[in-house]
């Protein structure tokens, strides 16, 4: 199995984002082996050429030099050579006598010749520079550095070209940079119909609007007290404090220089795994969310006028026998009045 389908795999399994520096640690040796059999590969397949070339081309002896020396110039350099070796001779002779000469009268090699005092010294120097635990160590040190930084290397090599690979169209998983490591994720173009078999499932454990609401304050403006995240809000949030601490979305971050020292607040590493973010800057900006909440508000209206659409459709009673018996009861009502017109009328004459 190659080095790219164990990060792969390793990559597929984890719960949380893998470092670079943990596949180092598990993976070093197999990216180092990898890397030794490539540079051998590439520098035999740089040499064949060359051989070949220089096998192949008929012009190299042609370019050489001629190297043939006369006969005269062969008994020069024989007599220049017995020269050289008479003046050894002699000066090794007088080295020896001067040596010899200071040991009997009790002196040392030093004083018999002027320059035995630099090879006493580069004696002296090469017994103080003795090897020694320290510099073995610090080597050691500087070789696991450049051994982890070479692994390390190879590693994100690999890294690359499985980020490239699964970023094509064709697949609907892509490995993202979260937390500082690496982890698998379904793509956002495949969002809607991993929330549709979501929906099915059993609903994990979610936050409460005031614990969302506290919690982005926090993303946002951290790192912040808690009488500042309350000034924002408009309500207490004490409680909801609690809550996101617990669950560790939020640590502490010091105390705020001012009066009274209130501590300050800010979002953990289990914030970004949870909303898988690289960093606090991938956070939508705030013209992000006007548009967001201007879609979702639209999205709402026209739920609301097709739901009252759909009522008005499913209330429509006819109205007409309604109107006609109102205009009756009308009518009925002036034929009364006209009667009891009348009669007061006949009344009145009979008196």
């Amino acid at each position: 199995m190659s080095l790219k389908a164990k990060l792969e795999a390793v990559i597929y399994a984890a719960e949380e984002p893998v470092t670079l520096g943990q596949l180092a640690v598990l993976f070093a040796d197999e990216a180092l082996e990898w890397k030794a059999e490539k540079e051998a590969a590439a520098e035999a397949q740089a040499e064949e050429p060359a051989a070949a070339e220089t096998e192949s081309s008929p012009l190299v002896q042609e370019t050489l030099p001629d190297l043939t020396v006369a006969p005269d110039a062969l008994e020069e350099a024989d007599a220049a050579e017995e020269l050289d070796e008479g003046a050894g001779v002699e000066e090794s002779a007088g080295l020896e006598a001067r040596t010899t000469a200071g040991l009997e009268t009790g002196g040392t090699l030093s004083e018999a010749d002027g320059d035995a005092p630099e090879a006493v010294a580069d004696a002296a120097g090469e017994e103080a520079a003795a090897p020694d635990a320290g510099p073995a160590d610090a080597e050691a040190k500087r070789a696991a550095r450049l051994r982890d930084r070479e692994a390390r290397g190879v590693i994100k090599k690999f890294l690359d070209e499985l980020v490239a690979e699964y970023a094509v169209d064709g697949r609907g998983i892509e490995i993202r940079e979260i937390a500082g490591g690496y982890r698998m994720a379904t793509k956002p173009e495949c969002h809607d119909a991993v929330r549709s078999f979501i929906k099915g499932q059993k609903p994990p454990l979610k936050l409460s609007l005031p614990a969302l609401e506290t919690l982005a304050v926090i993303a946002y403006k951290q790192p912040v007290t808690a009488p500042e995240v309350n000034e924002i809000r408009g309500v207490d949030s004490s409680a909801v404090f609690g809550s996101l601490l617990a669950r560790k979305l939020i640590a502490t971050a010091g105390r705020k220089p001012v009066i009274g020292r209130p501590i300050l607040y800010k979002t953990t590493r289990e914030f970004l795994l949870r909303f898988g973010l690289k960093d606090v800057s991938e956070l939508p900006s705030m013209e992000e969310f006007e548009k967001m909440a201007a879609s979702e508000l639209e999205e709402e209206l026209a739920g609301d006028e097709a739901a009252g659409a759909e009522a008005a459709a499913e209330f429509n009673p006819d109205l007409s026998v309604e109107t006609n018996g109102t205009g009756a009861d009308r009518e009925a009502e002036a034929a009364a009045e006209s009667a009891q017109g009348a009669r007061e009328a006949s009344n009145s004459k009979t008196e």
